[in-house]
Formats: C-alpha cells, structure tokens, sequence
C-alpha cells in the first residue's frame, strides 16, 4: 500500500490539472478526464493516466496536453508551493 503522502499528493495533482484542463484547454469537442494519478514511492514521477471521449479525438487531445507538459508541471510547481513535485507523465487509459 503507498503511503498516505503519495496519495494525497496525488489527489491534489488530481484535482489542480483537472482545474487546469478546464481553464486553459480547448480540447476540440473531446471531453478529457484525469481517471488517476499515480506517483512513484520516491514521489520522483506521476503517471497521469487520462480518459479521452470520444476515443477517435484521443491522440489529438494527447498531444495538445504533452506539447503543454512543462508548462503544466510549471504551473503545478508554483500552485501547490510543496517539493519535490513529481514529474508529469501521460497516458491514456480506455
């Protein structure tokens, strides 16, 4: 079982990207949700598993949030003010 740090860090990440997809993004007619975040023990690395509907739009959406990675994680730094703060991985989950 992870410990209670790394899954409270990961519900914030959560719950910050989320906000961030809905105030930066326009992902195009496709409705892009954050199913889960998983970070590592060493909190070095947060697998940010996205759900894209409808699936077809699923690449394109993908690639609009990893060309914005840095910024997003840079975002995420300066919001959340705790370190270390994961690095931001994606990937999309059906």
């Amino acid at each position: 079982m992870r410990p209670y740090r790394n899954l409270k860090m990961a519900s914030v990440i959560q719950e910050t990207l989320s906000e961030m997809f809905l105030r930066d993004f326009d992902f195009n007619g496709a409705l892009v949700t954050i199913a889960e975040v998983v970070i590592d023990e060493k909190l070095e690395t947060a697998r940010v598993k996205l759900s894209i509907l409808p699936f077809e739009k699923g690449p394109e959406a993908y690639k609009m949030v990893e060309d914005r990675r840095r910024e997003l994680q840079y975002k995420l730094v300066r919001k959340l003010n705790i370190k270390p703060v994961p690095r931001l991985k994606f990937e999309i989950v059906q």
